[in-house]
């Protein structure tokens, strides 16, 4: 029977014995984990010295003496000679020191584990009967696998721990769209402070029963949360020493204001991360088949929020060819801003498309000219969520044939 143990080896000495390929790959995790490693060996292979230069790691050069593990915390053997590698694992036990030995690992007293980790979650894998590195490797990475899609529970069941904010992007949409990182939080949250928009609803039926929930979704015109008592709440559950995610469509920081939320958190004294997600300013667009940069069409990109003012700037960008004009929120500016284009001097024939509820099953794009597309967008009933993008990468033929995407044309 083999029992796993989680032991530092933090300030710890290591001594590894023999400078081969085995060594070199060991040897990393060792420093990883800030172990304080010595090696003994003849000779080291290229890949070992390199290691050991960089990390400046003591090198007694000769073979394997009994006295070498006399001060030793753990002693890792493979010096390609199982005799060797026996009579080091003989010497250990003698001076109760334990040994892996990596030419035979039913032959020492540990053995490392395929490893992996999630957050500050550790997981490892060795097997009872024999040594089988490639069967616990598989096992290994299956189970990486399911931390990373937050499939696993992460969540921490002791209180009193120090609390966090993390502000995680969750993208257009679906959750496959989430980042790896973002899925983790989520299974690591002890409160999820989420929007209307992005992978809420769908990731809400993954969390457990007793994660909390606080809903502060703004709607156009409607805002039952301030951002001052969002704020408010991240501090107060995190000094509660919870693991507080908010989650917001898109990335935090593009119209997220994810960046007052960090303000808050820094100004209470509150730990707090930020984990990018894929902004609808590039990947709805891009579900309609259209690119916000393409070579020979447009090579900026200039982002609006459309409840704000409008800008020099946005006129400049929307009179450059070479710029695309992409519109967040902006399904009630629509005819402000169009009428502010077409004074400045924005060619009335200029593309406009508008992609509705982008990367859902109810997805639909909307293109006109410039001077069409009030008139097309109120009577195709257009409604937020939707992005506009102004310029030539917004042409229905630009890559897709026509019939690909759902279009209408005054």
């Amino acid at each position: 029977m083999t029992t796993m143990l989680g032991v530092s080896l933090r300030g710890r000495e290591v001594l590894m014995v023999g400078g081969g390929l085995v060594t070199a790959r060991r040897l990393r995790r060792f420093l990883d984990d800030g172990a304080l490693v010595r090696v003994v060996a003849p000779e080291l292979a290229p890949e070992t010295r390199a290691i050991m230069v960089e990390n400046a790691v003591p090198w007694t050069k000769r073979p394997f003496r009994r006295g070498d593990v006399r001060t030793a915390w753990l002693v890792h053997t493979a010096t390609g000679d199982r005799r060797v590698d026996r009579a080091v694992v003989a010497q250990c036990e003698r001076q109760r020191r334990l040994c892996i030995n990596a030419s035979d690992g039913a032959m020492g007293s540990a053995r490392l584990t395929a490893q992996t980790s999630a957050g500050d979650v550790v997981v490892g894998v060795t097997g009872v009967v024999g040594v089988d590195p490639r069967r616990s490797m598989d096992v290994r990475d299956a189970v990486a696998a399911m931390l990373s899609s937050g499939r696993l529970p992460l969540r921490r069941r002791r209180p009193g721990l120090v609390g966090r904010v993390d502000l995680i992007g969750g993208g257009p949409g679906p959750a496959d769209l989430m980042t790896v990182r973002a899925r983790r939080l989520l299974a690591e949250a002890d409160v999820v402070v989420a929007d209307r928009l992005g992978p809420a609803a769908e990731v809400r039926g993954e969390l457990g029963s007793d994660v909390l929930v606080i809903d502060v979704g703004k709607r156009p015109g409607d805002h039952p949360v301030p951002q001052e008592e969002i704020n408010a709440l991240l501090v107060e559950h995190a000094r509660a020493g919870k693991r507080v995610v908010r989650l917001k469509g898109g990335d935090p920081f593009v119209f997220g204001r994810g960046g007052e939320e960090v303000l808050a958190c820094v100004a209470a004294g509150v730990p707090v991360m930020v984990t990018p997600g894929v902004s609808s300013a590039i990947s709805v667009p891009q579900s309609a088949g259209i690119p916000v940069t393409h070579r020979g069409t447009a090579s900026a990109v200039h982002v609006v929020n459309g409840q704000g003012g409008i800008a020099p700037a946005t006129l400049a960008a929307m009179l450059d060819d070479a710029v695309t004009t992409v519109v967040l929120m902006g399904v009630a500016a629509l005819p402000r801003l169009v009428d502010a284009a077409l004074a400045h001097g924005v060619p009335t024939e200029s593309p406009v498309a508008i992609v509705e509820n982008g990367h859902s099953p109810h997805q639909r794009t909307i293109r006109a000219r410039l001077s069409d597309i009030v008139t097309v967008a109120q009577a195709e009933r257009v409604e937020n969520p939707a992005v506009i993008v102004f310029g030539d990468v917004a042409r229905a033929d630009l890559l897709l044939p026509v019939s690909a995407t759902v279009e209408s044309t005054a």
